[in-house]
């Protein structure tokens, strides 16, 4: 699954060919179907890129994200590893020796346009190996029929939030507030959560801090003032996963959810009128949001340095950056494609999730010990919250989990 909570559809495909240099890309589909596959977009780039560069091919295979991060493991597994792959984390490899340092790679403007939280998600040691590729931030969804009907507003707080949910309780609506705490993305909930209680995964010195105070405090709170009355809906959270507390709101069954910018097309395709505010806080407004990214690695055992590094140059070119943001309602990596962005029309829709990008805190995945404690709280999360769950004591095993995994690095 990509850490946009996107999902592809299709299997590999290349785009063949010979030449003096063949560089081999594997990347990930953001497309739901055949119509707007990336394989169009990669085929598009590669076409306009084979033009001016005669002496280079470059062959693509693109995967769904249910395949991708396995088929490149494969790939190096088996001492061939693609020159470049699109997915979804970038860690172990780069801890492993197997990546190219950005700054081996990238002109100096292309690499200094990354947005700056995203070029620091993408170190590893302080050396970034990750380019980020795609990107995407949180707002709270909220259906505007569902709200007139109960008489309430968009909330600012948590308060407010859970009287929202009352009263649309009280109407009837099925999902007041969907909170998907289920295995398929439990890390991007919790972690919105704890961000709005000032909180986090980690430190600002980048350790674990899971059971923390304020952690502890948040989901207290999600137990007794949302879950425990009843206010998010039949399925159980730790049971409820994202596509479907999605599916729910294009239903129109769910009052209100934290969603990112792919929910906009599914509820309008469903006729769904909805609004969008930042994240609610403690005492107002959530300063800090959850940012996302997906990743672009080169690796480094078929060489060929100085090829990709141009190509890549060419693949973060504004333009491109663009054309790829507009095409899956993402948000751009680099500064010169955000600012054209924020002052174009076309992009008005994605503008709540824009503004946001600049201020939002990433998961720790320049930590090998991401990919373990990931997978601990997407199993474990939902019991913090269930009946006779301890928030403290699901917090406190996690924590553990992190520090041993931080230990074995």
């Amino acid at each position: 699954m990509s850490a946009l909570g996107l999902t592809g559809v299709l299997g590999g495909c290349g785009f063949g060919g010979s030449s003096d240099v063949t560089l081999k890309l594997v990347a990930a589909d953001y497309g739901d179907s055949a119509a707007n596959s990336s394989k169009k977009y990669w085929a598009d780039l590669v076409e306009r890129y084979e033009a001016d560069h005669p002496d280079v091919k470059i062959d693509v295979s693109v995967y769904s994200w249910n395949d991708v991060d396995r088929e490149v493991k494969e790939m190096v597994d088996a001492g061939d590893p693609p020159d470049m792959a699109q997915i979804g984390a970038y860690a172990d490899y780069a801890a492993e020796g197997k990546l190219y340092k950005a700054g081996d790679l990238l002109s100096i403007p292309v690499q200094a346009d990354f947005l700056a939280q995203l070029s620091t998600a993408g170190e590893v040691n302080s050396v970034q190996y990750g380019l980020p590729f795609a990107s995407s931030t949180r707002v709270l969804f909220y259906n505007k029929k569902l709200f007139a009907e109960a008489g309430v507003t968009p909330p600012q707080t948590w308060d407010e939030l859970a009287a929202a949910a009352e009263a649309l309780k009280a109407e009837g609506v099925k999902y007041p507030y969907a909170l998907p705490l289920g295995p398929e993305e439990a890390q991007a909930e919790t972690m919105q959560w704890l961000l709005s209680g000032d909180g986090g995964y980690t430190d600002i010195t980048g350790t674990y801090s899971i059971d923390s105070a304020q952690n502890v405090e948040t989901f207290a709170w999600l137990k007794d003032e949302l879950v425990g009355k009843g206010l998010t809906g039949p399925v159980a959270p730790g049971k409820l996963d994202r596509a479907d507390a999605f599916a729910a709101f294009a239903a129109g069954d769910v009052g209100m959810l934290n969603g990112h910018p792919s929910l906009m097309e599914t509820a309008k395709a469903k006729g769904v009128e909805f609004g969008m505010v930042p994240t609610p806080g403690i005492d107002g407004e959530s300063q800090v949001t959850l940012g996302v990214a997906d990743w672009m690695m080169a690796f480094k055992e078929n060489g060929h340095r100085d090829q990709v590094g141009e190509f890549l140059d060419f693949v973060y070119s504004e333009e491109n950056v663009l054309d790829f943001s507009r095409e899956y309602n993402l948000l751009p990596v680099t500064t010169s494609a955000s600012r054209a962005m924020a002052s174009s029309d076309q992009d008005k829709d994605l503008k709540p999730f824009l503004d946001q990008l600049a201020t939002s805190e990433l998961y720790p995945v320049g930590n090998t010990s991401w990919a373990t404690v990931n997978a601990a709280i997407k199993k474990q999360i939902g019991k913090a919250v269930g009946p006779g769950g301890s928030p403290a004591g699901v917090l406190g095993g996690l924590q553990a989990t992190a520090t041993r995994a931080e230990t074995a690095e």
